[in-house]
C-alpha cells in the first residue's frame, strides 16, 4: 500500500477538514510559532502577547535557578546521552532526582521517564493486562486512555466524576482473579477541576480496587507539600500509583512514578515505554532536579499561594463580566479555584473565531474543541502563572470580557 492511499483514508476526517479549513481562513489556535521563553509575555509570531495558554503554572521555565540547572547538566554531560536507561541512559543526576521525589511524597521509591505520556503508557500496560479491568475516568487525559488500550485489559468509562456511575463500574464482574485498577486525573487539564479524591479513593477501598492517580497539573500547587490533589484531599497514603509529569509546574521534560519497591521494580522489568526509549536529554533532567528542589523551598511554596490567587482573580473577574467559566472544586473543608480557568463558548468555529480575535488583541489562550472535550462543549482554557502580574491579570480579564461582547450574536 503506498503511502498516498494510506493518506486518502484521511479523507472526509472531520478533525482534518476543520484543521485544513481554519488553517487557510487564518483562525487556527494550532501550531503557532513562539519567539520567546515562556514567560508572562511571550513573543508569538512577531507580537508581545499575554500568555495564558502555558502550563508553566509556577513560572520556572525562566527561572535562573532552572535555567543554571540545564546549563550545568548540559556541561556535564553534553546535549545526549543517546541510549536507554537500561544501558547507558541512567545518569547520577537521575539517581539524584528520583532520591529527592521519593523523600519528596514519603513513598519507598520513585522512577524517572523521558515524557509524560511514556510514563502513563508503559505505567499501565505494565500493570495490568488481559483479564484485569480499567476504571477510568472519561475525561481522563489521552495518555491514560492509549495505556489502558495498550494494556489490553478490560475498559470501562465512567461520567467525569460522577461517583455513582463510579460505583456502578466497580460493581461489575472480574473474570477470575483479575485485578481493577481505578484511573483518574488529581486536576483535570480541560476544565480545571479536581477529582473528588476522597469519595474515589473511598470506593476503590470498598471494592478493592487499586487507585491510579495522574498529578500531572496538579504538582507544585496543591498539598501541603506541594505534591498534589491527592495529599489535599488525605489520600495520598491510600494511592497505589501516584503519577506526574515534570513538564507543567516543573517546567521541563519527563514523568514519573512514585510508589513501593515491589511498583517500582516491576516497571522497571516490565514498562516498555521506559526500557525501550532513549533517555532524557541531560539539560531536561537536571532542569527537572533544579525545579523540585525549588518547589520543596519556601519560594516554592509562596509561588504556589500566588498561582491560586491570581486563578482567583481571573476566574472571579470574568464571572463578574457574565461570562461562564464553570464551577469551583469542592475540597476538604470548603472549594477552590485552579490554575486552569476554563472560558466555556460551546460551538467549535465559535471558540476558534473568538481565539483568533483574542490573539489580535493581544492575549493567548489555548482552545480545547471536539474531540478533546464534549461535542458543543469547546472551550477557551486560561493558565495563570504565578509570575504574572496583577495588572496582567486585570487586562486579560478586561481584553477577554471586551471581546466576547464584541462576537456576533
Amino acid at each position: 500500500m503506498t503511502v498516498n492511499r494510506l493518506i486518502k483514508r484521511l479523507d472526509g476526517d472531520d478533525r482534518v477538514d476543520l484543521l485544513r479549513a481554519v488553517r487557510e481562513s487564518d483562525v487556527s489556535p494550532y501550531f503557532r510559532v513562539m519567539e520567546s521563553a515562556t514567560a508572562p509575555i511571550v513573543q508569538v509570531e512577531g507580537k508581545d502577547k499575554i500568555m495564558l495558554g502555558s502550563n508553566n503554572y509556577l513560572g520556572l521555565a525562566d527561572h535562573p535557578d532552572i535555567t543554571q540547572g540545564a546549563q550545568d547538566a548540559l556541561d556535564t554531560f553534553g546535549s545526549a546521552i543517546t541510549g536507554s536507561r537500561l544501558l547507558n541512559g541512567t545518569m547520577d543526576i537521575h539517581l539524584e532526582l528520583e532520591n529527592e521525589i521519593k523523600e519528596w511524597h514519603g513513598t519507598e521509591d520513585a522512577m524517572v521517564f523521558t515524557t509524560g505520556y511514556q510514563t502513563n503508557l508503559g505505567t499501565i500496560a505494565a500493570v495490568v493486562g488481559k483479564g484485569d479491568v480499567i476504571v477510568v475516568d472519561s475525561a481522563a487525559h489521552a495518555s491514560i486512555r492509549d495505556g489502558s488500550q495498550l494494556s489490553g485489559a478490560t475498559i470501562r468509562k465512567f461520567a467525569h466524576n460522577d461517583m455513582a456511575d463510579l460505583e456502578l463500574q466497580l460493581q461489575g464482574p472480574v473474570v477470575g482473579d483479575g485485578a481493577v485498577l481505578v484511573i483518574v486525573d488529581g486536576l483535570y487539564s480541560m476544565e480545571g477541576d479536581l477529582a473528588p479524591l476522597d469519595q474515589v479513593t473511598a470506593l476503590c477501598t470498598k471494592y478493592g480496587a487499586a487507585l491510579m492517580v495522574d498529578e500531572a497539573h496538579s504538582l507544585g500547587i496543591y498539598g501541603e507539600s506541594l505534591t498534589g490533589a491527592a495529599e489535599l484531599f488525605g489520600t495520598a497514603g491510600d494511592t497505589d500509583i501516584r503519577m506526574a509529569s515534570l513538564s507543567k509546574s516543573p517546567s521541563s521534560t519527563g514523568g514519573f512514578i512514585a510508589g513501593s519497591h515491589d511498583l517500582l521494580d516491576s516497571l522497571r522489568i516490565h514498562a516498555r515505554a521506559f526500557l525501550f526509549t532513549t533517555s532524557g536529554v541531560p539539560a531536561a533532567v537536571g532542569a527537572s532536579l533544579a525545579s523540585i528542589k525549588l518547589i520543596r523551598s519556601e519560594e516554592g511554596r509562596q509561588r504556589a499561594r500566588r498561582v491560586l490567587e491570581h486563578a482567583e482573580s481571573l476566574r472571579s473577574g470574568l464571572a463578574a463580566e457574565g461570562l461562564d467559566v464553570g464551577a469551583r472544586s469542592p475540597i476538604p473543608g470548603g472549594d477552590t479555584a485552579s490554575p486552569i480557568v476554563s472560558l466555556h463558548i460551546g460551538d467549535d468555529l465559535t471558540a476558534m473565531n473568538l481565539w483568533r480575535q483574542l490573539f489580535d488583541n493581544g492575549v493567548f489562550t489555548s482552545a480545547a474543541l471536539h474531540p478533546a472535550v464534549p461535542r458543543n462543549g469547546a472551550l477557551l482554557r486560561l493558565c495563570v502563572m504565578a509570575s504574572h502580574t496583577d495588572e496582567q491579570i486585570r487586562t486579560a480579564i478586561a481584553t477577554i470580557a471586551e471581546t466576547v461582547a464584541e462576537l456576533p450574536s
